[in-house]
């Protein structure tokens, strides 16, 4: 009985809890982070609330140098008390300074609309990073030996006891593993991430308090080549270069009970050697033989009098940067165990993982030591049934392969440490130790799936089983190329094609959260860009793509195109739409009105005409530069894109003279464009392309008494064509939308639910696990280039909007299309989950909603003349009647609406 009282107590006490209350506190996007370098971190919350119209009216904020004093209330570094305001994204932090290395421990409780105060929230902490280069207690070291393929560097250091605190910070060129006592440090992948190293280098920080002992210790660091040395070696690369030999800089900070502290940095007095990692090309493969390990080398003890001592080197040159430069790490997900395999007439035996991913390869193996396997990847098999490279790049560039040579006659399983690569099959070739000697026997082969760490954030769902597997061949494609950065291919290029950041944006945004991976492709771009102004077409920019004997440009079309540089302007503002961050144009204003100046000096008359266009549109040729749009027409419409937006943000960042300069400089350009390219007699533009027509109204380059007829001209085609469509790159995304702004998410639904034409449906019903480059499924097999579809599952079938400034407005406004008879999506949110949950029936509909606390939405609810619409509660407001929808305003909570 005294039990029962007792929970029953609980449950009241939690009920009087009940309310609104932070969560989820986040520091610079990311849950208590270490490394952070920005002089003043934004700080986020979420609130949860059941009630319907639960909003903030105030916040409190403390910030402490200690637990102990966040713990007491004492907000020694920042207690301003309670602020008036309904904000809980992008917050600077307004406190004490801190140093670098410093922790900060932070809570918030927040006042809702009756001025009811909440608990406060559980504490979260962040941790400073180097913030000058004064604080860097440590060289740049390397090795003298020039012809090292994967370096080793190992220091044994003390640790005194009363050890409070220990951090590492570190960037190993170009990829490093860190051990500390034979342990590997984290579970990262890669690391530090790809940036122009000559411009930035990444560094990482660690807590390693745990992995550290009184007495001798050992730190040991493995080293990769990655993107910084890409070397052919007689095999696939893409290109050749490099930033310099493999290097590091590390330092771990040891704090002690009795308030010193103590540095331990590289320097010549770590040792360095050979590896065990006899080839190592991010393109090509990485080679291991494993009777070169030296067992123990990263624990004390181990007897280094072989080694060199290592040399203090010069850095690439680039300014090291933590957390406010780097995307999440990337990590190790799900493995694929080959579902078959079979043997070619050669003896090789071919594995499939029954599923085209970023994959590094794994194996398990019996044999003779100095036996060796070759691993080699593709994503399609040859008529005879072998790996075939071809969409990989493969062939006249040289192949991928890995290699491994065993240590011992028992067992052992591998895998790369600095490699990875898109593919379905791994073809392994064994080789004997010695002539007519025994073969090494397979155990088992696998591909781990790599990805960034980048929080999923989206659910999508429909009656349409095929737009179901279209979501996740999409998604396949997405999640291949999210490293530290968005790679195009993750085999043949592995390049930031720019432009497929701000085409796929709001597609890629409603899956995951790619605030802080866009925030470091930006700060590439940056890193990229010309004096002059020009934004290369990749970011970071590791090979120019120019013609020698053109001496007026410094890049060529593939390395100059305005579609592409775009993304310096447009991501940040999809950013703003979908995150509430106007950080980026801040820090990045006077580069974006570089490049604008520069953009203005291509054109003519307002008429800019040079770049690739509508890439891989579909035409009479070979998919490559567009084909059935002009050129001319897609770079001026982004020039007028561009400079619109940048009027937008002059206004917003107080800039009032440049955005009206802008204002008048966009309104010169539509002038010119409609002039230029509208055709007022058959009311069109240009050559009538699907992509030609669509771009204009999308960006509002098309007066309003011409929109219909314009969006009757793209139908016009699809139909003419049995609903086939021919957009590219560059021209899909603006399909899309220009349907479904105008009403008309019925004709999207034909275009892609059919497997006739080239599309998704085509690429499905040839075997593809992954979105394909081109649309019949041809050329790369990985390429998330054409996976716009995902925000017309999001924004229009579901009808999940932002209203603006991160979701604070919300718009649900579903488009039932085709025969559907329900979907489903939710979205998490900066500031919560918003879900859209509808079901039709007959001439019924019911829409369910669902609005994080502290935000107001719009509902357009479908319905038909003369229905009668209904909603679960009076909060819950009819606003009007608009067409065949009804349209009510909410606050936060779970809603119901239904017509009949």
């Amino acid at each position: 009985m005294k039990k029962i009282l007792s929970l029953c107590l609980v449950a009241l006490a939690c009920s009087a809890m009940a309310g609104l209350a932070p969560t989820d506190l986040r520091c610079d996007y990311a849950t208590d982070p270490l490394g952070v370098d920005s002089p003043a971190p934004r700080l986020f919350w979420k609130l949860t609330d059941v009630e319907r119209g639960a909003r903030q009216s105030a916040y409190e904020i403390l910030a402490a140098s200690s637990e102990k004093n966040l713990a007491h209330d004492q907000g020694d570094l920042w207690a301003d008390g309670k602020i008036p305001s309904d904000e809980t994204i992008q917050i600077p932090y307004a406190g004490k300074a801190p140093g670098s290395f410093q922790p900060v421990f932070w809570k918030v409780r927040v006042w809702d609309a009756a001025g009811k105060v909440s608990p406060w929230s559980r504490p979260a902490t962040w941790t400073m990073g180097v913030l000058q280069p004064a604080d860097w207690h440590a060289q740049w070291i390397g090795a003298a030996d020039t012809n090292i393929p994967s370096l080793l560097l190992r220091h044994e250091f003390a640790v005194k006891s009363g050890l409070q605190r220990a951090l590492i910070n570190v960037c190993g060129l170009g990829q490093y593993e860190l051990t500390l006592n034979g342990q590997k440090v984290g579970d990262d992948f890669l690391s530090p991430g790809w940036t122009k190293y000559d411009r930035t280098c990444l560094y990482d920080t660690h807590d390693i308090t745990a992995l550290l002992r009184s007495g001798k210790n050992a730190a040991g660091l493995e080293l990769g080549n990655g993107m910084y040395n890409v070397l052919g070696g007689g095999r696939f690369t893409k290109f050749k270069g490099s930033f310099g030999l493999q290097k590091a800089i590390a330092q771990i900070r040891l704090e002690y009970a009795d308030g010193s502290v103590e540095f331990i940095g590289t320097d010549d007095q770590w040792r360095v050697a050979p590896g065990p990692i006899t080839f190592s090309s991010i393109y090509g493969g990485e080679d291991c033989d494993a009777r070169r390990v030296q067992t123990g080398w990263n624990r004390p003890g181990f007897d280094d009098s072989k080694w060199s001592s290592a040399l203090v080197v010069n850095g690439p040159g680039g300014e090291l940067r933590g957390l406010s430069a780097a995307a999440p790490p990337i990590k190790k997900f799900e493995v694929h165990q080959a579902v078959s395999s079979h043997v070619l007439t050669n003896g090789d035996i071919v594995f499939d993982l029954g599923q085209n991913a970023a994959h590094v390869p794994e194996i398990s193996v019996t044999g003779p030591a100095g036996s060796q396997v070759r691993v080699i990847p593709s994503e399609l098999l040859g008529e005879d049934g072998s790996a075939n490279q071809g969409s990989m790049g493969g062939g006249h560039r040289g192949y991928i392969w890995c290699e491994y040579t065993k240590a011992t006659g028992s067992g052992e399983t591998w895998s790369p440490k600095f490699f990875y690569v898109g593919c379905r099959y791994l073809q392994v070739h064994l080789t004997p130790a010695t002539t007519n000697g025994a073969l090494p026997k397979i155990k088992s082969v696998a591909g781990i799936v790599i990805q960034s760490s980048s929080q999923s954030v989206g659910g999508f769902a429909c009656s349409n089983p095929l737009f179901n597997r279209i979501r996740t061949l999409v998604r396949w494609a997405q999640r291949s190329n999210m490293v530290s950065l968005m790679t195009d291919c993750p085999h043949r290029e592995r390049l930031g094609w720019l432009e497929e950041d701000h085409l796929n944006g709001p597609a890629l945004r409603y899956e995951f959260d790619l605030s802080q991976l866009f925030t470091k492709t930006i700060n590439d771009i940056s890193d990229s860009q010309l004096t002059n102004g020009l934004v290369p077409t990749t970011a970071p920019e590791y090979t120019v793509f120019r013609d020698k004997s053109d001496t007026d440009h410094l890049r060529n079309a593939f390395g100059d195109s305005p579609e592409w540089a775009a993304t310096f302007i447009l991501v940040p503002w999809q950013q703003y739409e979908f995150s509430g961050d106007l950080n980026l144009f801040r820090k990045h204003y006077d580069a974006m009105t570089n490049y604008l100046a520069f953009f203005g000096s291509r054109a003519e008359n307002h008429i800019a005409n040079y770049g690739l266009g509508d890439w891989y549109d579909v035409g009479p040729k070979k998919p490559g530069v567009s084909q059935l749009t002009p050129i001319a027409l897609t770079a001026t419409a982004f020039y007028f894109e561009d400079v619109k937006v940048m009027a937008r943000v002059a206004a917003l960042l107080g800039k009032t003279n440049d955005a009206a300069n802008y204002s008048k400089l966009a309104a010169d350009i539509r002038t010119a464009f409609n002039e230029k390219f509208y055709d007022p007699a058959n009311r069109l533009y240009a050559t009538d392309s699907q992509c030609a027509n669509a771009i204009p109204l999308v960006m509002d380059l098309c007066e309003s008494s011409n929109r219909e007829a314009v969006v009757d001209a793209i139908v016009s085609d699809v139909r003419a064509r049995g609903n086939a469509l021919t957009a590219g790159d560059v021209g899909y995304r603006y399909l899309l939308r220009a349907l479904a702004d105008g009403g008309r998410s019925d004709v999207i639904f034909d275009i892609n639910n059919q497997s006739e034409k080239p599309g998704y449906g085509m690429q499905l019903a040839k075997g593809k696990t992954s979105l394909t480059e081109a649309w019949d499924g041809g050329s790369s097999q990985d390429h998330f280039m054409l996976g716009q579809i995902q925000e017309w599952f999001y924004h229009d079938l579901a009808g999940i909007r932002s209203g603006g400034n991160g979701f604070k407005k919300i718009i649900i406004a579903p488009q039932p299309a085709g025969n559907l008879t329900w979907a489903k999506a939710s979205y998490d949110s900066i500031r919560g989950k918003i879900v859209s949950d509808w079901i039709r029936t007959g001439d019924g509909f019911t829409l369910n909603v669902t609005i994080p606390a502290n935000t107001t939405a719009t509902i357009f609810v479908p319905t038909k003349p003369g229905a009668h619409v209904t909603a679960n509660s009076p909060a819950a407001k009819l606003l009007f009647n608009e067409g065949n929808r009804a349209v009510f305003e909410t606050g936060a909570g779970n809603y119901e609406f239904s017509s009949n």
